[in-house]
């Protein structure tokens, strides 16, 4: 009885926190809370080398990122880079198997020292010796199969500089969400980027990021009704057939 109580109650949990939102749009996630918010407000200590003299501040030829000749790429924690996914991927595979099989046997003992001749006599009417046993078997197989995808996906999102690794990798973030009426669509990318593979726009193309994870979703009243009910999660895991 305790099991079935707790199924309810967790049941019961999950249909309150779904009626909370009845009426309501989708919430945005607050950007003060993510690791690129952090990374901005606490970029690292860089001082330049010629900050002591007075005369730096007024220099064209100062190493800042504000300088005529400075380089304008994200370089440290806290800057901010383009990261551009153009994803337009094919893939069309078939194979088919087959198999064939045939088997006989057979057995008989027309001569053997003269027993089956004796012991004929003794076996019931219609049997004999000479047709002992006979067998044959037959199996066949064939499969077939065959898939085709197509993944077509294009987007820009700003993502920052969130920790320099030893090496001088940078490690980024990004995260963009869009509401539409009852619709929050919601964008991530992370990954490992060499300061070296980022072009003079200081942008980035996806497949020039390490350990890339991008993520293209939402939630909300469409993605709702899209996915199955829990109880019908339940009962495909449960269920053997």
């Amino acid at each position: 009885m305790k099991p079935a109580m707790l199924l309810c109650l967790a049941l019961a949990a999950s249909g309150c926190s779904r009626a909370a939102g009845l009426g309501r749009p989708p919430e945005l996630s607050s950007p003060q809370e993510t690791e690129e918010f952090l990374a901005m407000t606490n970029p690292p200590l860089n001082l330049p080398l010629d900050s002591g003299r007075p005369e730096a501040a007024a220099s064209l030829w100062a190493g800042s990122q504000s300088s005529l000749i400075s380089d304008r790429r994200a370089a440290i924690r806290g800057d901010i880079l383009t990261v551009v996914i153009e994803i337009d991927d094919s893939a069309n595979i078939s194979n088919s198997s087959g198999r064939n099989r045939s088997s006989g046997e057979s057995l008989s003992i027309p001569q053997m020292v003269g027993i089956p001749q004796r012991l004929s006599d003794k076996l019931p009417e219609g049997a004999s010796f000479d047709n002992l046993a006979d067998a044959s078997s037959t199996s066949s197989y064939r499969g077939n199969g065959n898939i085709t995808r197509r993944d077509q996906l294009t987007l820009r999102v700003a993502a920052t500089v969130v920790d320099t690794l030893p090496n001088g990798t940078l490690q980024i973030e990004g995260t963009q969400e869009v509401r539409v009426n009852f619709e929050l669509r919601e964008l991530t990318v992370t990954g490992f980027v060499r300061p070296a593979d980022i072009a003079r726009s200081n942008e980035i193309a996806y497949d020039r990021i390490a350990g890339a994870r991008i993520s293209y979703g939402g939630r909300g009243q469409i993605t709702d009704v899209q996915q199955p009910r829990y109880g019908q999660q339940a009962a495909d895991i449960i269920l053997p057939y």
